[in-house]
């Protein structure tokens, strides 16, 4: 089993790397968003009780999220891994999944941080908020605080994966294809050793 986190601001570009990583390597997208979304829909005990915590504004507890995504694992177990995007955003999230993998005898094989200038990224969630109807897109404050969060919240998490030697930057500016080529070239570097 393959397990790839990826990493990147808003606007990096995670979205469409995901999708075609997804397709290309056959792993499974576990975006702990839709993962909530689902467990809610699906009225589950994991998803009941995390809308209890949503509908009062609060943060869902890690060991709910752990949950679901130990759920998630055990509902794909012939998968070949799974890219893991929004997950883990602290380093207790981070333990707390490495625990988890090896449980399952498997483990996070590679990091990949999709870096982009910050003035490119206002750019793209600029010109995307135009169509996305997203007003967290539209307003350039708002756009650069949800930049101080991500580096604030994913720093330390980032340190914690260096420190493995599992922790990958990519450039996130160029064309989506080039992007996609040199995130295909670490994971085979990855998968390879």
């Amino acid at each position: 089993m393959f397990n790839l986190i990826l990493f990147g601001p808003p606007g990096s570009g995670k979205g469409t790397q995901s999708e075609k990583l997804v397709e290309k390597y056959g792993l499974i997208h576990l975006s702990t968003g839709n993962l909530l979304r689902e467990e809610i829909a699906n009225k589950t005990p994991l998803g009941l009780e995390a809308k209890k915590f949503m509908d009062q504004g609060q943060l869902v507890p890690d060991e709910v999220v752990i949950g679901m995504i130990d759920s998630s694992i055990e509902h794909h177990k012939e998968a070949p891994g799974f890219l893991f995007d929004g997950f883990p955003r602290t380093v207790a999230q981070a333990q707390a999944l490495d625990k988890l993998l090896a449980l399952k005898k498997s483990e996070i094989d590679v990091v990949l941080a999709l870096e982009v200038g910050e003035e490119e990224l206002v750019s793209r969630l600029l010109n995307r908020g135009k169509t996305s109807g997203r007003s967290d897109d539209s307003d350039e404050k708002v756009i650069r605080k949800r930049f101080s969060v991500y580096s604030n919240e994913t720093s330390p998490v980032a340190d914690y994966y260096k420190k493995a030697h599992k922790f990958k930057v990519i450039a996130g500016e160029g064309s989506v294809h080039e992007i996609f080529a040199a995130l295909r070239q670490a994971i085979d570097v990855s998968m390879a050793s």
